[in-house]
C-alpha cells in the first residue's frame, strides 16, 4: 500500500490487504473457517476481552480472531476497502442483508421511550421494520414526507426524547429527495444532538456522499450498487465515527448476522468496477428518460434530471453528482398500462431489486410497497400507475427500442 494519500479508486484495490499474510496471493483468497487458534491462552484471553469492550485496545492493536461469527478474515479486508469509497468514513461493517443492516442499526440505537423521525416513502421493508417492530418496542416513529425540508426541522425540533433521524435519499420509489445538510444542521441545534442516518443505496458511493453532509451513519443494500450482478445478499453501515460502527458490530455479534466469507469475497472482487457501473447506467438512464419524458402513454417521467420543482433542483444539485440510473414511470392507462408495458418487456426483466448490470421493472404499489394500506401508498405518493425501472449497463439504444415497443398499444 502507497503510503502517500490516494484517490479511492486505488485504496480499493489497495489497502485492507496484505499479500504477505496469504502466500503472496494477488488478491484475497476466501478463509472459510468457522474458528481461530490462538497462539497462547493469555493470547485468547486478551481476545475476548477486547471484543467484550473489557479493555480498551492498543493503538495499533488489531485483536486476534475469535470466532466467525464476531469478524472474519474477508469481513476485515472487505470492510477497510469499503472505508474509502464513502469520504468522511472512519469504519465500515459488513452484513448479510440490507434489511440486516438497517436493523441492527435501529436496534442498537433506539431504545423503549426514545423517538426516530424518517421520511416517507421508504423502501417496504424499511417501513414495515420500524411499524412492526420498532414501534412495538415502546419507540415512537414519526413520519415527515421526502423532500419536506420544513417540516423535516420542525420535526426534529418537536419530538421528544429524539434519538435518530432516518432519511431515504432519493426515496424509493418517488426519488423525491430530501436535503441531509438542513437535517443536519437541524439536529446540532439540540444539546445533545441525535444522530442521522442515511440509506445511500440509491445514488451511492458514487453520486451522493451523506457524510460529508452531515450525516452520522451512512447505510446502503450492497445488494444493488455495491454488488452489482444480482448474485448476493449484503448490507454496509459506514460511519464517520469508527466507535458508533464498533457498537454496530457488537450487536452483529449477537444477532449473528455478519457476511460470510464468500459472499465477503465476492463483494470485494465487485468494489473496484462500482463507478465504472454506476456511470455507464446514469448515462444510459438520462438518455432514455429524457426520450421518454414525452412519450404519449407515460404520464410523468420521475428522475432527477427532469426535476421542475425549485426546492427538489436546489437539493439535487447541492448534494449529487449525477442523477442515477433509477426511474419510475407514471403511465396515463393506470395499472392496466403498467402491466401491459412489463409483459411485453422483452430485455428488461420483470423483477424487483435494483442496482445489477442488467436492467429490471417492477410495478412498486403490488411488489416493493404492497406492504402499504391505500392510505400509506398515497400519503407516500405511490400509485398503481408507476413502474419502477433500474436501467442497466446494455447498449442503452436498445433498451429504448425495448421500452417504445412495450408502450406501443
Amino acid at each position: 500500500m502507497a503510503t502517500h494519500r490516494v484517490h479511492p479508486e486505488t485504496a480499493v484495490l489497495t489497502r485492507g490487504f496484505d499479500p504477505r499474510l496469504s502466500v503472496g496471493a494477488a488478491r484475497p483468497p476466501v478463509y472459510r473457517t468457522s474458528t481461530y487458534v490462538f497462539s497462547s491462552p493469555e493470547a485468547a484471553e486478551r481476545a475476548f476481552a477486547v471484543a467484550l469492550g473489557k479493555v480498551q485496545p492498543d493503538e495499533l492493536e488489531t485483536g486476534d480472531l475469535i470466532y466467525a461469527r464476531l469478524s472474519h478474515p474477508n469481513a476485515e479486508i472487505v470492510e477497510d476497502q469499503l472505508v474509502p469509497l464513502e469520504p468522511g468514513a472512519q469504519a465500515a461493517a459488513v452484513f448479510n442483508s440490507g434489511m440486516a443492516a438497517i436493523s441492527t442499526v435501529l436496534l442498537a440505537l433506539l431504545h423503549p421511550g426514545d423517538a426516530i423521525v424518517y421520511t416517507i416513502p421508504l423502501y417496504g421493508g424499511t417501513y414495515h421494520l420500524i411499524q412492526r417492530v420498532i414501534i412495538p418496542l415502546g419507540i415512537e416513529a414519526r413520519p415527515v414526507e421526502a423532500g419536506d425540508t420544513r417540516g423535516l426541522k420542525r420535526a426534529i425540533e418537536e419530538t421528544e426524547n429524539l434519538r435518530l433521524v432516518f432519511i431515504e435519499t432519493p426515496a424509493n420509489p418517488t426519488l423525491v429527495m430530501t436535503d441531509i445538510g438542513a437535517a443536519a444542521a437541524a439536529l446540532r441545534s439540540h444539546s445533545e444532538p441525535p444522530l442521522l442516518a442515511v440509506d445511500n443505496t440509491l445514488l451511492g458511493p458514487t453520486f451522493q456522499h451523506p457524510l460529508a453532509h452531515g450525516a452520522d451513519l451512512v447505510l446502503y443494500s450492497a445488494t444493488k450498487f455495491l454488488g452489482g450482478f444480482s448474485d448476493l445478499l449484503a448490507g454496509v453501515v459506514m460511519a464517520a465515527d469508527a466507535e458508533l460502527v464498533v457498537r454496530m458490530r457488537r450487536l452483529r455479534a449477537l444477532l449473528g448476522n455478519i457476511l460470510q466469507a464468500d459472499e465477503c469475497w465476492i463483494l470485494d472482487s465487485r468494489l473496484s468496477t462500482v463507478s465504472l457501473r454506476m456511470n455507464r447506467q446514469s448515462k444510459n438512464a438520462q438518455r432514455i428518460a429524457t426520450r421518454l419524458a414525452d412519450h404519449p402513454a407515460i404520464k410523468r417521467v420521475y428522475y432527477p434530471s427532469l426535476f421542475a420543482d425549485p426546492e427538489q433542483c436546489r437539493i439535487r444539485d447541492a448534494q449529487t453528482d449525477f442523477p442515477g440510473s433509477l426511474m419510475t414511470l407514471e403511465f396515463k392507462g393506470g395499472k392496466p398500462a403498467a402491466f401491459d408495458f412489463l409483459r411485453r418487456l422483452t430485455i428488461a426483466r420483470n423483477a424487483v431489486s435494483l442496482g445489477g448490470v442488467e436492467s429490471l421493472a417492477c410495478h412498486p404499489a403490488t411488489t416493493t410497497h404492497s406492504e402499504l394500506s391505500a392510505e400509506e401508498l398515497a400519503q407516500a405518493g405511490i400509485n398503481e400507475a408507476m413502474v419502477r425501472v433500474s436501467v442497466g449497463t446494455e447498449h442503452w439504444r436498445d433498451l429504448l427500442e425495448d421500452f417504445l415497443n412495450a408502450l406501443k398499444p
